[in-house]
């Protein structure tokens, strides 16, 4: 999608390569222009790389519950763009569960995640999200809160 509201995004989100309050500061700012009844597509974008912007996982979590919100927001079409985010939605928001400690509630979003996996293809991207998932697993069996080891996983940039 080429348009001006979605360059904004994605310069934002390049800020956190080197400046992450930076990042965080821009991504705020467009998720408060866009408005709770704003575009799905831009809100459920912003919170997804605002969460992946936190230094806490419990900010983390907040910003993955809002991504996911705003796809299931009240009168809004799952059309195929928005389908194409939810395997790395849940992903991010099973992370989020395991570093906050709810095992539980990590399992039940990567199963859903692996549920939704049908949507991506036998390519890169669909490879970063498999990968993903088989690391929190692998997290998740280990009984771990920690950040994966890449600090932050591949996956989450993604």
């Amino acid at each position: 999608m080429a348009d001006d509201r979605m360059a904004d995004i994605f310069a934002a989100v390049r800020l956190g390569g080197g400046d992450r309050e930076a990042a965080r500061t821009a991504l705020e700012r467009l998720w408060d222009e866009i408005g709770e009844g704003g575009d799905t597509l831009y809100r459920c974008v912003i919170a997804h790389h605002l969460a992946d912007m936190q230094d806490t996982a419990e900010g983390a979590l907040h910003w993955d519950r809002r991504a996911l919100a705003a796809v299931f927001g009240p009168g809004v079409p799952l059309d195929e763009g928005l389908r194409g985010f939810l395997p790395s939605l849940y992903l991010n928001l099973a992370d989020s569960h395991r570093r906050v400690g709810d095992f539980d509630a990590a399992r039940m979003h990567l199963t859903i995640a692996r549920g939704h996996l049908d949507v991506l293809a036998h390519d890169a991207y669909g490879a970063l999200i498999r990968t993903g998932l088989n690391e929190v697993d692998i997290a998740l069996a280990a009984g771990s809160v920690d950040r994966l080891p890449t600090g932050e996983s591949a996956y989450k940039t993604a």
